[in-house]
């Protein structure tokens, strides 16, 4: 009977415990950056004529790119395996596959690529086989399209002119500001598929903005840009053209009256056209305003309004807004952060509104695409707290509604963010600067619990005209709004919609005209202090950031509140609106329309009552007290790259605020490149963590994390007793365990030591110099035993290792094995398989352990814990279905990546104990 050192103890509560099943490799609930940046996503998608296929695009970091890339892939609507739809990556590199479009009969995709010849047209049979060049253009070619049978219509110029040539020749790369004697016309043409023959279809004189083709081949309707300078100063206007193709005829269309009609969708009747435009006060400068859907009608050619009846005019979306089902159209509606989708069902020349109910989805889809003949519909789901779902269903219209049912997810993405804990979230609604309603998203601390004040931080979006939706920021907005990384810091996010935005009516839209930054600091101020009077929000830890448009706000904000906000965090704004007008790729109609002139004509604030100075923050730099990290690209033309150096510079010489300032070089308005997106994440992180939250220390640049003296520096936290690895408790040495999880699970820094084993049975006899070497010879009941003992020693809860911790524990053991105590490492090199019984006839001469003192290698992370030994030294015993089960690889073990390792022998086998918090 082994003898027990036992303090008496009284045991005076019962703990509840926490669930043992805890996979200890790394702990799945947490964000990372890569987890916000590496989110993937979908687009393109199309029914296949037939409707038995969806082709679709996915986009994927590409490391050796530094960017998101896209693949295609085909979604088999006509075939199941284990009752799911069949999906077939059709390309995989590390170039960008395009634009898939299905030929008349379904039987082939055709699509672009960004490989070397990046003017081919590339065609794939969608029964299998690689894909193959269908034709190499001489020049470049976009926006492809089915054009009748057999034909596909594209964009493109005529090549380059001699002018051009010259000048290439002469190596000249001078740029050219005004130049409209060259200004190029781009052009729509026809190719034959079969006689690989190219025709022009249109014969403008200025380039092709957009174009639409009807199903028939009969019709094609284009934009044209009449201007370099279009988008900086709106002027002058686009020609739209309705061409016959039969004929080869056209006619100006839509010459009055319509706002950047755009977004052109033929019916299969080939009676008319769709499109959208713009109703605003300032159309001379494309002013902010709403969306509303006409129907051009090709038997009177005349344009009729689409009776959606709806104050603030279809929905902000990535697409269109709608969607053709034959000749009805499915619209999403603006909505505040939703969009409501209805169904407009055409009835010769008249529409008749049906509500569409999607249970408790409504509001929250976005319709993709469509296909008339199965009734299918592809459309995404999502919330502020649901990531993505891309799913089919079908659209049913039944008397005088419309309905979407759940149906399947066709496609699922991200399976990363399967097990993270993602932060609760709500549309907020609160009265801003004007007696109206604001809305806005806000999402919750991961940890949230009611009657604490947590801290805020503000993140605004660009525009002024867009909107934040009460959907799942993914892909392209991760790294500007990173909300689960902000949460899991214990802190609330708050998207507001502030004045300007999209989604909430034309005079919403349009109230900030010669008043900006007038509402939309008030609006969020509010939301701000409406979270404050609730009692969730603590006044004194309040941060705020933006990109674009919520720069310039965050910038404002600094100026006009510079006490109210802890730290800033500004991304390509603007502080200085003089200097914007003439630099900005759209300063002109911008300033125009939100300032109401030139800064010449505007020195005195007679226009709006307001001038360039008062809205400009570069003038008011002096009152900054908020520390402020500025972001920027260097080739940034919608708020010129010059405003960050103003920004700057005027922080840095007043001297009354930290600043910190980075420039990413490549960069436009938003950054491309993985590592500029991560980089701008974590420096993010580290501001905040450092004037806001507190928790930031300086980086210490001359020290290497994995370097020698990090691991010393490890190892010095080892809590030991006079040389002896362990803690003492009431006098006994126990194994110190190492939180892999707060509050949750730890395990064992070291494997159990004899010095520590002999604390329980006095009989256990070692060399006194091996006190830190793992105790070995013992088996799993004697393992359990000991833990026992510990179990009524301590009174706290610990065990074994379960089966299911040990098969992640050994999966890293495994990674990490050939640089630790194991074969190889006697052997002097990567030992064979083959050569093993022959070096062990060798080591049978050995009458020395090959073990050594626990600790001797590098540690390796398990969770939030740093551990010692997994690889090698002792094989450890877990808790299983049978007898001495064993995970990791002892000093006698041979590691390979092909096949089971053989258990080790009884005087190489330890064990490892694992420690379970207690809550009351």
């Amino acid at each position: 009977m082994k003898q027990r050192i036992l303090p008496c103890l009284i045991l005076i509560a019962t703990f509840a415990l926490l669930p043992s099943q805890v996979l200890l490799a790394q702990d799945t609930s947490s964000w990372t950056v890569e987890d916000i940046i590496n989110q993937e996503s979908v687009s393109s998608l199309e029914f296949s004529p037939n409707g038995q296929s969806v082709i679709w695009v996915k986009s994927r970091i590409s490391s050796e790119k530094d960017m998101f890339v896209t693949d295609l892939y085909l979604t088999r609507l006509d075939m199941k395996e284990d009752g799911i739809h069949r999906t077939i990556q059709l390309t995989r590199s590390e170039e960008s596959d395009y634009s898939p479009i299905f030929s008349i009969d379904g039987g082939t995709i055709y699509f672009l690529s960004s490989r070397k010849e990046g003017n081919t047209l590339w065609g794939m049979s969608v029964y299998g086989g690689e894909a193959y060049k269908v034709h190499t253009f001489d020049t470049g070619i976009s926006d492809i399209q089915r054009f009748g049978e057999g034909k596909m219509a594209f964009k493109s110029d005529e090549g380059k002119t001699l002018h051009e040539r010259r000048l290439k020749d002469k190596g000249d790369n001078t740029i050219v500001v005004e130049d409209s004697a060259h200004f190029k016309p781009s052009r729509i043409y026809s190719f034959d598929l079969e006689k690989k023959e190219i025709t022009r279809l249109t014969d403008n004189t200025y380039p092709v903005g957009e174009y639409g083709i009807s199903d028939d081949g009969r019709w094609l309707v284009s934009s044209h840009v009449m201007s370099p300078h279009y988008e900086a100063d709106a002027h002058p206007r686009p020609t739209y053209y309705l061409w016959n193709v039969e004929t080869g005829t056209k006619q100006e269309i839509l010459s009055s009256g319509y706002q950047t009609p755009g977004r052109f969708a033929f019916t299969p009747d080939g009676k008319g056209f769709y499109f959208r435009s713009v109703q605003s006060s300032d159309p001379q400068w494309r002013g902010a305003g709403i969306w509303l859907l006409h129907f051009y009608d090709f038997a009177s050619h005349s344009v009729k309004d689409v009776p959606i009846d709806w104050d603030a005019g279809i929905g902000w979306t990535w697409d269109d807004g709608f969607d053709l089902m034959g000749n009805d159209v499915v619209v999403g509606l603006a909505n505040g952060p939703t969009n409501k989708l209805v169904y407009m069902r055409k009835s010769g020349s008249d529409w008749k509104k049906l509500p569409v109910h999607a249970g408790v989805m409504d509001e929250h889809i976005t319709v993709t695409t469509t296909h008339q003949g199965s009734g299918n519909i592809f459309y995404t789901y999502s919330t502020a707290s649901v990531p993505t779902q891309y799913r089919m269903a079908k659209l049913r219209t039944v008397s005088d509604k419309a309905h979407i049912s759940k149906g399947v997810e066709l496609i699922t993405l991200n399976s990363h963010l399967d097990h993270k804990t993602i932060s609760k979230s709500e549309v907020l609604r609160w009265t801003g600067a004007l007696g109206d309603e604001i809305t806005g998203i806000l999402n919750y601390p991961h940890n949230y619990q009611p009657g604490r004040a947590y801290p805020l931080v503000v993140t605004i979006r660009g525009g002024p005209n867009a909107v934040d939706l009460d959907r799942w920021k993914g892909s392209f907005w991760s790294w500007t709004h990173f909300i689960n990384l902000m949460a899991q810091k214990d802190t609330f996010i708050l998207q507001p919609n502030y004045h300007g935005s999209l989604n909430h009516g034309q005079e919403f839209v349009e109230s900030i005209k010669g008043h900006y930054y007038e509402y939309e600091l008030p609006d969020i101020i509010a939301g701000v202090n409406r979270l404050v009077d609730e009692g969730k929000v603590d006044p004194d830890s309040l941060g705020v950031k933006g990109w674009s448009n919520g720069a310039i706000l965050t910038a404002m904000f600094t100026v006009k509140h510079p006490d109210m906000f802890q730290a800033a965090a500004s991304g390509a704004g603007a502080v200085n609106l003089t200097s914007d007008y003439g630099t900005s790729s759209f300063g002109v109609k911008w300033e125009q329309s939100y300032t109401g002139g030139a800064p010449w004509d505007n020195t005195d604030g007679q226009i709006y009552n307001t001038s360039y100075i008062q809205k400009s923050a570069l003038f008011e730099i002096e009152n900054v007290r908020t520390p402020t990290l500025i972001h920027h690209g260097s080739e940034d033309r919608n708020t010129p790259r010059d405003q960050a150096w103003e920004h700057y510079r005027a922080l840095q010489q007043v001297g009354k605020a930290p600043v910190r300032f980075l420039w990413y070089s490549g960069e436009g308005h938003n950054l491309q490149k993985i590592s500029h997106q991560k980089r701008k994440v974590r420096e993010e992180l580290q501001w905040f963590d450092r004037y806001l939250f507190g928790t930031n220390k300086p980086q210490n640049e001359a020290f290497k994390e994995d370097g020698p003296l990090a691991e010393l520096l490890h190892k010095d936290k080892t809590q030991a007793d006079v040389g002896r690895y362990g803690l003492l408790h009431k006098g006994v040495l126990i194994p110190e365990t190492v939180s892999i999880k707060k509050d949750s699970t730890a395990i064992g820094r070291f494997e159990v030591t004899n010095a520590q084993y002999a604390s329980y049975d006095q009989d256990h006899d070692f060399v006194a110099v091996r006190a830190n070497y793992p105790v070995t010879d013992i088996s799993q009941e004697e393992a359990q035993e000991y833990i026992n003992w510990l179990n009524e020693l301590t009174g706290e809860t610990y065990r074994l290792v379960n089966a299911v911790e040990s098969e992640s524990l050994n999966d890293q053991a495994r990674k990490i094995a050939a640089s630790e105590n194991t074969l190889s490492y006697w052997a002097g090199y990567d030992i064979t398989i083959d050569e093993v019984p022959e070096f062990r006839q060798k080591l049978s001469e050995l009458e020395h352990t090959l073990l050594k003192e626990a600790g001797s290698y590098k540690s390796v992370k398990v969770g939030d814990a740093r551990i010692y030994d997994l690889g090698g030294n002792v094989a450890e015993i877990f808790n299983g279905s049978e007898a001495e089960n064993t995970y990791g690889y002892s000093a006698v073990s041979f590691v390979d990546d092909r096949g089971e390792v053989p258990r080790a022998p009884t005087e190489y086998i330890g064990f490892r104990v694992i420690k379970e918090y207690s809550k009351y």
